[in-house]
């Protein structure tokens, strides 16, 4: 994953989204959206159908999120975070989101997800809302692992290497209740 530098929204044509973004944002399957709170206190929510838009728009449905959607109705102001776990890299958008439910928009993103589109298709007819967010502002996450002189192949190998031990420790758990649960029977 490359990651591009800061984007800043101009006023001209060049959307702020640029293709890697894109990318990211289209990759991952979970990404956290994090909005503030009535009470000044922040809320960081996991999301499974970020989408985006266009060049300048990012969205997510409302499948059970009513405290996210309250906290946008209160205060607009949102960030979404992005991140490839194994690479240790992904972006942050900033931005601000309006609530869109039974017009256009929330019809053209129905059918999107009816076509396919994003990551949970077949949920097209739980959507409560759709939340279209206006980017203001796109910058790079990078890991401090890279500080060190790290490469990103080193990253992945490292992480690959890691969840390879969790999941074979997680296996071997799983396979040791599922064989004392058989004895009981």
């Amino acid at each position: 994953m490359s990651i591009t530098t800061h984007q800043t929204r101009n006023e001209g044509n060049m959307g702020i989204l640029t293709e890697p973004m894109k990318k990211a944002l289209t990759e991952q399957r979970l990404i956290f959206v994090a909005t503030v709170c009535p009470d000044g206190t922040p809320n960081l929510s996991p999301k499974g159908t970020v989408m985006v838009w266009d060049d300048d728009h990012v969205l997510f449905t409302d499948l059970a999120s009513p405290g996210t959607m309250g906290n946008l109705e209160h205060n607009p102001a949102i960030e979404i975070n992005t991140l490839d776990v194994f690479a240790r890299k992904g972006y942050r958008f900033k931005g601000v989101a309006e609530i869109h439910r039974g017009d256009a928009v929330f019809d053209t993103v129905v059918d999107r997800m009816r076509n396919g589109a994003g990551t949970l298709p077949g949920l097209a007819d739980s959507v409560r809302a759709v939340a279209l967010i206006r980017v203001e502002q796109a910058l790079p996450l990078v890991s401090p692992g890279y500080w060190g002189g790290m490469t990103e192949a080193d990253m992945r190998r490292q992480y690959e290497t890691y969840w390879s031990e969790v999941n074979a420790e997680w296996h071997s758990v799983n396979s040791v209740q599922t064989a004392a649960a058989a004895d009981d029977s």
